[in-house]
C-alpha cells in the first residue's frame, strides 16, 4: 500500500510539473501606437491609434490629446475595436503632441500613460508681440512738429527810390551835363543876337 501511494504521488507531481501554470490576472498595458512614441511625422494622420494588451472598457477609458501650448487636438470621440482605440486627430501648429490615456485593468487596477510624437509641419505660428509692449494698447499719437522759428523784426522804413540808370533823365551826372550844355548853348545864342544888334546900330 505504501508503494502504491508513493507511485500515485509521484505521477501527480510529474503531471503538475508538466502542465503550464494558470495565467494570473495581469494589468492591462499599452503594446503599441501609430504614430509610435517619439516619432517625427511630416504629414498629420487623420487618427491616432493605441493598441493595448487587453480590451479596454469604453466606460472607464479616458483619452486626451494636446498639442503645442497645451492646445486640445482631439477631433472627436474615441472609437473602440477590440484592444484598439482610435482617436480623431485635429492638428494645429507644428510641434510636440501628447496622447494621454487612463483605463482600468480587469483586476481593477488603474493604468495610465502617454505617448509623444512631433509634427514637423503645421499651421504657421503667430508672430510674438514685441517685448515690453501691450498689443491691445492704442498706438501712441505722433509727436507734434516743432513750431516755426519766430520771424525777425519787420522793417517799416519807406522803400528807397530806385536811382535812374546811366543815360536816363534824372538827377544823375548825365542829366546835369545835358542841362549845363543847354544853358551854354542858350547863352551863346543870346550873346550872338546882342552882338548883331550892336553892329546894326553902329
Amino acid at each position: 500500500m505504501a508503494r502504491t501511494w508513493t507511485a500515485v504521488f509521484g505521477v501527480a507531481l510529474g503531471v503538475s510539473l508538466l502542465l503550464p501554470p494558470a495565467p494570473a490576472a495581469a494589468h492591462n498595458s499599452l503594446t503599441g501606437s501609430d504614430p509610435r512614441d517619439g516619432a517625427r511625422v511630416a504629414a498629420a494622420p487623420a487618427r491616432i491609434e493605441l493598441r493595448f494588451l487587453a480590451k479596454p472598457d469604453p466606460a472607464t477609458t479616458k483619452i486626451t490629446l494636446t498639442g503645442p501650448d497645451n492646445v486640445a487636438a482631439l477631433g472627436g470621440t474615441p472609437s473602440f475595436s477590440g484592444s484598439r482605440v482610435s482617436v480623431p486627430f485635429k492638428p494645429g501648429r507644428a510641434g510636440l503632441y501628447i496622447v494621454g490615456y487612463q483605463l482600468a485593468s480587469s483586476d481593477g487596477h488603474p493604468v495610465s500613460g502617454q505617448i509623444r510624437f512631433t509634427l514637423t509641419t503645421g499651421t504657421p505660428a503667430e508672430p510674438p508681440a514685441s517685448a515690453g509692449t501691450d498689443p491691445t494698447a492704442p498706438a501712441s499719437p505722433p509727436a507734434a512738429s516743432s513750431p516755426p522759428a519766430a520771424a525777425g523784426p519787420v522793417d517799416t522804413s519807406p522803400p528807397v527810390a530806385a536811382r535812374p540808370a546811366a543815360g536816363e533823365s534824372g538827377d544823375g551826372p548825365a542829366g546835369w551835363l545835358w542841362a549845363l550844355g543847354g544853358l551854354v548853348l542858350l547863352g551863346a545864342l543870346v550873346a550872338g543876337v546882342l552882338l548883331r544888334r550892336r553892329s546894326a546900330r553902329g
